[in-house]
């Protein structure tokens, strides 16, 4: 019973954050849904009470989008291969120098809200987050080569004959 109002909570929660946010243009269905299983995934690794929940939510999605925000701008910065090879040293050495200064700025995000996590969660509790975050990123890896082969890799063996 405690983890249905746990849950329950949650959802709402979450579903007060995303109506608060502003329409940011076309939002594919599957960026959602990765984003429910991810809350779904963390809270269920987490334990969290309605309490815990209540406060770390609304810190986890706002270091959520900042630290998307920064992978953005990573992915928009790196130039494609053929782009590189038409670049000028100095413009490849202010391609490195741009890439270097954005990992500074995700360390700096992800100490910033340490501290923060921290002052809401026990420790123990932060460190498992960090773990569940990992582990996540590695399922939704998995799911998505599973369904790109067809969900034969999660069959043990050769797919069965029709």
């Amino acid at each position: 019973m405690k983890k249905i109002k746990t849950l329950l909570l949650l959802l709402l929660i979450t579903s007060v954050s995303f109506a608060q946010r502003p329409p940011q243009g076309k939002h594919k269905p599957d960026k959602e849904k990765v984003k429910a299983m991810k809350i779904a995934f963390i809270t269920e690794k987490l334990a969290l009470t309605p309490e815990e929940a209540q406060s770390f939510w609304p810190i986890y999605n706002e270091y959520d989008a900042k630290r998307e925000a920064l992978r953005k701008a990573m992915r928009k910065g790196r130039k494609n291969k053929e782009e590189a090879t038409n670049l000028s040293d100095e413009e490849i050495a202010k391609d490195i120098a741009k890439q270097f200064e954005i990992r500074q700025q995700e360390l700096n995000l992800d100490k910033t809200y340490h501290q923060k996590f921290i002052q809401v969660l026990p420790i123990k509790k932060v460190g498992r987050l960090y773990r569940a975050d990992h582990d996540f990123k590695r399922e939704l890896l998995k799911k998505i080569k599973n369904h790109r082969e067809g969900g034969r890799g999660q069959q043990d063996g050769p797919p069965p004959r029709h």
